[in-house]
């Protein structure tokens, strides 16, 4: 089984976090960590890895994880849909 990966721009990030579906989920790499975020049924999961240390959060709205990202990430991140 593969999967299609599309790299999206920061400006189209906002509404990709906010139909993301549960088979779905978004990649980004700024400043040499990684960012995944997926999306169940109640919630988001955001999986930050720098280096060999992951760090899981969870936010019940698009509004709250869009906050953290926006703090996170700059304007040379690479960003991916999949």
């Amino acid at each position: 089984m593969s999967y299609q990966e599309n790299e999206i721009s920061i400006e189209g990030l906002q509404k990709h976090i906010k139909v993301l579906d549960s088979d779905e989920g978004i990649r980004i790499e700024t400043n040499g960590e990684k960012i995944f975020v997926n999306r169940t049924s109640r919630r988001y999961c955001i999986n930050t890895h720098l280096g060999d240390k992951d760090e899981f959060l969870y936010m019940a709205h698009a509004e709250e994880v869009l906050q953290f990202l926006a703090q996170r990430i700059g304007s040379s991140a690479r960003i991916f849909a999949y």
